[in-house]
């Protein structure tokens, strides 16, 4: 059997950082880690090929190779998953699509001959199955049977040696999936429960050693879905990374996502800077105590946010979060909350949605029984909502847009930079990886050529002051600056007007749209309303 796994590619996002990578020669963000582990779990008499559309273009030459094609995605990559599925049925291939989108949508890939749900340890035999069988002609969805998730002890270290590890900018592991809270609007514990399960600490540290056998370096990313889930058992395995990072010279550059009550947990954090962690990204969602409560994340009621961040900061780890606006309670005083919060944070990558209702959700379930469902979630944050939002639906959007406008402004972009270099610890150690390439690159497109070669050279100027580790990370921010400055300008708010368009003109008091932007410093209270910024 020859099976060729796909990985369907991701339309332009905050995510994808398209203008970041040419900076550090790269052509994705993140290897895909999920069909790594399959290829792993596959049979081994199997010949196997990995295709990742972010990196190539799937080519007629894959396609007539391969017996069977596997397709993974996200329902924001349902378009290239379906389009991969048409190709391979056009050749006359089985095909099957697995991963988030279709354990949650099941029914929305009729060009997938089986489509498979859930996770894959120890669940693979059925499709294994009638892969190697002969063919059916009927399209089955293929389901775990029974309620418990898979111990991810059965879990081998993925095939790495599939993918051409030069290609990312980060690389990935995974040490746990699952979140003990109740956020109504998240389908990670639906689709991998409220019980965190964890790798051992010998299964993650030969994870690392293949990765490291296989040349990689640098930055990298434990995707899990919440780092301390199992706060108990992650502080077991923390020294166990920390010694092998030691023990290599510190290869890796670590992140990871976690719930926000992290910096409640000062001996956690210390483990997690003694293993290497710089970054975190964490769920604030927004500054509104109603809204949290509305919405489960009772999590982050149990501490000051703003604090919080300032807490992570000044532990040495750089707080990328995530915020939402559309929530039930919120008012038209949101937008305005929601910027003087972010501004005054050291928080560089504010990463800002619309409310959506996922497939499978408490959320979705309740928007369903009081019958506000629109449509099934796209992930497209920038068309109207999919469900009948409680703000007026105009107002919404165009609120959205000016936070977005607002936020990444080449000033206020580059003030939250700032915030967050002059809060972080300084470092002694070697800043790691290839940044020279980056530096004369990033110097020669923005600080000679670009429109923000002021902010840029202020900005770097102040990491020189700190060392040469602050300095790689002012390098560091302001190329991820150029995504999601030129992101921001070139799709989304154009994206945002033409929805705005076809919502119809405004009944109520326009927005001053040719306002002029006015910063203010770092925790300064705007006295005046905010107003959306001209575009230049």
């Amino acid at each position: 059997m020859r099976a060729l796994l796909v990985q369907a590619k991701t339309p332009p996002t905050y995510w994808s950082y398209d203008h970041a990578l040419p900076f550090v020669g790269k052509a994705a963000a993140l290897p895909p880690l999920g069909l790594a582990t399959l290829a792993a779990l596959l049979p081994r008499r199997w010949e196997i090929r990995i295709a990742d559309l972010h990196v190539t273009p799937l080519r007629d030459a894959d396609l007539e190779w391969a017996d069977a094609v596997l397709v993974s995605g996200m329902l924001v990559q349902a378009e290239s998953i379906r389009e991969t599925l048409r190709r391979a049925r056009r050749r006359g291939k089985r095909t099957v699509v697995g991963g988030p989108a279709p354990t949650t949508s099941p029914a929305a890939f009729p060009e997938a001959d089986y489509v498979f749900r859930g996770e894959a340890e120890g669940r693979l035999e059925a499709l294994v199955a009638v892969l190697e069988g002969a063919p059916d002609g009927g399209r089955r969805i293929l389901s775990p049977e029974g309620g418990a998730s898979p111990d991810l002890c059965q879990s081998p270290v993925p095939r790495f040696d599939l993918l051409d590890l030069r290609r990312y900018a980060s690389l990935s592991v995974q040490m746990s999936r699952g979140c003990p809270f109740q956020c109504e609007f998240c389908d990670i514990i639906e689709v991998f429960g409220r019980v965190p399960r964890l790798k051992s600490a010998e299964q993650v540290l030969a994870e690392l050693d293949a990765l490291h056998r296989l040349g990689g370096r640098g930055s990298l990313f434990f995707v899990d879905d919440n780092f301390i889930g199992n706060r108990r058992q992650v502080a077991k395995i923390l020294p166990r990374v920390a010694a092998w990072q030691r023990e290599h010279g510190f290869p890796f550059d670590l992140y990871t996502e976690a719930s926000l009550d992290l910096a409640t947990e000062p001996a956690l954090l210390r483990a997690m800077i003694d293993a290497g962690f710089s970054a975190v990204f964490v769920g604030i969602e927004t500054p509104s105590p109603e809204a949290l409560a509305s919405a489960g994340k009772r999590q982050n009621l149990k501490i000051d946010q703003a604090e919080a961040v300032r807490r992570l900061t000044a532990a040495g780890l750089e707080v990328f979060s995530g915020f939402i606006l559309g929530f039930d309670t919120d008012r038209e005083d949101i937008f305005d909350r929601q910027l003087r919060f972010i501004s005054s944070m050291p928080i560089p990558r504010a990463m800002v949605g619309l409310l959506g209702a996922l497939p499978g959700t408490a959320l979705w379930r309740r928007l369903e029984r009081e019958g506000r469902l629109r449509s099934t979630s796209s992930g497209d944050q920038f068309e109207r909502p999919n469900f009948e939002p409680a703000l007026e639906e105009r107002k919404l959007l165009a609120g959205y847009r000016r936070v977005l406008a607002t936020l990444y402004s080449d000033e206020a972009y580059y003030d939250r930079c700032r915030q967050y270099l002059a809060a972080v610890p300084v470092r002694t150690c070697s800043p790691g990886g290839h940044w020279a390439r980056p530096f004369f690159l990033s110097a020669l497109r923005i600080g000679l050529l670009g429109r923000r070669r002021g902010q840029y050279w202020r900005l770097l100027a102040l990491g020189a002051r700190r060392g040469l580790y602050t300095f790689v990370q002012a390098v560091t921010l302001a190329i991820l600056g150029e995504h999601m400055i030129r992101y921001t300008e070139e799709v989304v708010l154009p994206r945002l007007d033409r929805t705005l368009a076809e919502l119809g003109p405004d009944t109520g008091e326009p927005e001053a749209a040719d306002a002029p932007v006015r910063l203010l410093p770092a925790g300064v209270a705007d006295p005046m309303p905010d107003r959306q910024p001209a575009l230049g």
